[in-house]
């Protein structure tokens, strides 16, 4: 039951980074909420698995609220905003999906090379768990660089924190507490994102950030 219960943790984890790359890969807005849906769902699979390996009930209320907020709400509040934004289009993508594809395998070999020898010491379950986590933060740190559009870059910015909780529940899990707090704080966040988000299409028109610049260069 030990190793049976490594795997499936790792297979989750591992998972959560495939459905990263797809988030990568993706350049239709439409597409890219679907996915990050998917990527609720497997981190929310990912949180109740270590909730019943590690016996950590609270862990089951984190998954809960992957599920909800992420899963649920969040997906459908960003169909409502891209509507309302009249936003229907391809997605640009900095350097084309080939180059982003490959730094991305490069920055999973990364986290692999530094995080695994770091934790030698910890708990098999959780070294591995740390580096998939790492790795998926940072394949969201490179989502939001490599994206010109403001919605999929607040994607890529809770894609990041997605792996935050990953690494959070791996390690053991957070306390009730912080999880809950974190919970509200990105849903408050979200809010007020989507808030700016319609603020900028007001006043400019897009939400494509290198238009934005180029307005802003106008402006002077």
């Amino acid at each position: 039951m030990g190793h049976l219960s490594f795997d499936i943790a790792h297979l989750f984890a591992g998972g959560l980074v495939l459905v990263s790359f797809m988030l990568l890969y993706q350049d239709r807005m439409s597409g890219l909420i679907n996915i990050f849906t998917l990527h609720a769902v497997v981190l929310s699979l990912s949180v109740g698995w270590q909730a019943y390996t590690q016996h950590a009930p609270h862990l089951y209320l984190t998954a809960g609220i992957a599920v909800v907020f992420k899963a649920l709400l969040i997906p459908l509040s960003l169909q409502r905003i891209i509507v309302r934004l009249r936003i229907h289009r391809d997605i640009e993508i900095i350097g084309g999906v080939g180059v982003t594809m490959l730094v991305g395998i490069g920055l999973v070999a990364l986290s692999l090379v530094v995080m695994l020898p770091a934790t030698a010491a910890a708990d098999p379950l959780a070294r591995e768990d740390l580096a998939f986590a790492l790795s998926v933060v940072l394949l969201g740190l490179l989502m939001m660089v490599t994206r010109r559009n403001a919605v999929s870059q607040v994607i890529g910015f809770m894609s990041l924190e997605n792996g935050l909780i990953l690494a959070a529940t791996g390690a053991k899990g957070m306390p009730l507490v912080v999880e809950i707090s974190v919970a509200f704080s990105v849903l408050i966040a979200f809010i007020v994102i989507g808030i700016f988000l319609f603020r900028i299409r007001e006043r400019f028109d897009t939400v494509d950030v290198q238009e934005l610049d180029r307005v802003r260069g106008d402006s002077r």
